[in-house]
């Protein structure tokens, strides 16, 4: 699961992609509206890839939760943010027994679901088997396209050699003439002046 480049900003309703970071502040894309807008670094900003949920043995990435939900709900999306809190708790437990129940509070917990179907809506949430696949149909695609523009080049040097050959070809014949006509100018010439001095 890949939340590279989605970000939580604090204030501020939904998750954000990041489209382009500048020196002092990055233009953000809301993943709800679409509506971009800069994020300075005075806005607290929380990158999901680097979120983790409190455990009894250690941290768990928020990546791999989503991934154990996404793998639960058959790709779909999961219960809803709103659901009362038991229900919530409840699930959780299902899909991480271990986790911190004194250290992760039910905010915390509705932010989980909440953010999940947000990325399942907005079509941000695949494995990473998926993106692989469709990264390497893009490449097949790239590559039909450079060899079709590839066979077009092939093609137009081809007849550029063709007419170049052929032009040769005309001015070697031009080139064979013309001595032949000089040759015969020197000939006459010196007959005549043989001519001349019997």
């Amino acid at each position: 699961m890949n939340l590279t480049g989605i970000i939580s900003i604090s204030g501020r309703p939904g998750l954000f992609k990041v489209i382009v970071q500048g020196k002092n502040n990055v233009i953000v894309e809301s993943l709800v509206d679409k509506k971009r807008f800069p994020a300075y670094s005075s806005d607290r900003i929380s990158a999901l890839d680097d979120i983790s949920v409190y455990t009894l043995e250690q941290e768990k990435p928020l990546r791999e939760i989503f991934k154990a939900i996404f793998e639960k709900e058959n790709s779909g999306e999961t219960i809803s943010h709103k659901e009362g809190d038991s229900d919530l708790i409840k699930y959780l437990l299902d899909i991480l027994p271990n986790y911190d129940q004194e250290r992760v509070y039910v905010s915390d917990i509705k932010k989980i679901f909440q953010w999940y179907n947000l990325l399942h809506k907005s079509g941000n949430l695949k494995l990473k088997e998926e993106e692989k696949a469709e990264v390497a149909e893009e490449v097949k695609e790239e590559t039909k396209t450079a060899k079709k523009t590839s066979t077009k080049k092939v093609e137009e040097t081809e007849k550029k050699t063709v007419s170049a050959k052929n032009a040769s070809k005309v001015g070697k014949k031009a080139k064979t003439v013309n001595p032949k006509g000089k040759e015969d100018k020197i000939l006459s010439t010196k007959t005549m002046s043989t001519q001349n001095n019997i």
